[in-house]
């Protein structure tokens, strides 16, 4: 390399000072340092870069087409520092993430508030996956984090435990039970029951709380989303179960939820690539996430 930054940075100096000595101010180094840089660096390019004439330095013509080339290069570098600069303040750049439906209608919206309230100029990409799909888009980093209750485990990611987010009991605010401080799986048998598809996690989930049991529920309406099953609840077609998170953060009009036993608990990870580093946006973000109070209304 016949020429390096520090040398470019020096040249510059003198072409936008016209001094040995100006460009030995704004560089804050002494006059003999910058003459011999720039004598060493004439005999690397083999040019000559400033003559003196009558006492004043003089850029040569050679000097005056490199000048041309150094300014793109140090616009370069400068852009470097100020994206490094945005970077650092979380001022540009973009977060991906993928998310289980129930938890997109309910955690996320709010921890998003959160999040772009501290730094609005974060461009934020949500998606809503089934757990497979989940899984599938942060092996192929389509995306960042992934956030659901999906209790599996594999050598390449890593899973944090951000929540124990224990099933409840969705009922109508006149319903007989609401008067209960909890709910016994056995008290649900009877009732007209909005069960789930046995595909999804939470379907599982509730067809484990009953396996010990010699009755099961009978569902009225299978659905594939929490909200939606609250939803009808709210509407006042049966009852159902839920997970905390969901229900959370949702001001409903005429359902409450009680805590049900024996207890079960639907915990949510937040999962991301283990042999990729986080950035500094989706760190944050897990931190909001670890401190509901950071993002609760």
């Amino acid at each position: 390399m016949r020429i390096n930054l520090r040398q470019i940075e020096v040249f510059r100096a003198i072409m936008l000072t016209h001094s040995m000595s100006g460009a030995a101010k704004a560089l804050h180094v002494s006059q003999p340092a910058v003459s011999r840089l720039v004598s060493h660096t004439e005999q690397r390019l083999g040019l000559k870069l400033f003559e003196r004439i009558k006492g004043r330095l003089y850029p040569t013509p050679e000097a005056d087409q490199l000048f041309a080339e150094v300014s793109a290069v140090y616009n370069s570098v400068q852009r470097v520092n100020q994206v490094a600069e945005d970077l650092l303040d979380h001022r540009s750049g973009a977060l991906r993430i993928a998310c289980s439906h129930n938890l997109s209608q309910s955690l996320l919206p709010r921890a998003i508030r959160a999040f772009l309230k501290r730094y609005p100029d974060v461009r934020i990409a949500l998606q809503t996956k089934p757990p497979q799909a989940l899984l599938q888009s942060l092996f192929a980093h389509q995306v960042e984090l992934g956030i659901a209750y999906m209790p599996v485990s594999h050598p390449a990611l890593a899973m944090e435990l951000l929540y124990e987010n224990q099933m409840v009991a969705v009922l109508p605010s006149t319903h007989k039970l609401a008067r209960r401080k909890e709910v016994h799986i056995e008290d649900l048998l009877d009732e007209p029951f909005i069960g789930y598809a046995s595909d999804i996690p939470f379907g599982q989930l509730v067809r484990q709380l009953y396996a010990e049991s010699p009755r099961k529920p009978q569902a009225r309406i299978e659905v594939e989303q929490v909200h939606v099953a609250c939803e009808l609840v709210e509407a006042g077609v049966g009852i159902a179960l839920a997970d905390e998170q969901t229900v959370a953060g949702r001001k409903w009009r005429s359902i409450v939820t009680r805590p049900v036993v024996p207890n079960v608990p639907t915990p949510v990870h937040v999962f991301y690539p283990l042999y990729k580093p986080l950035s500094r946006s989706a760190q944050e973000f897990v931190a909001i996430l670890r401190t509901p109070s950071a993002f609760r209304s």
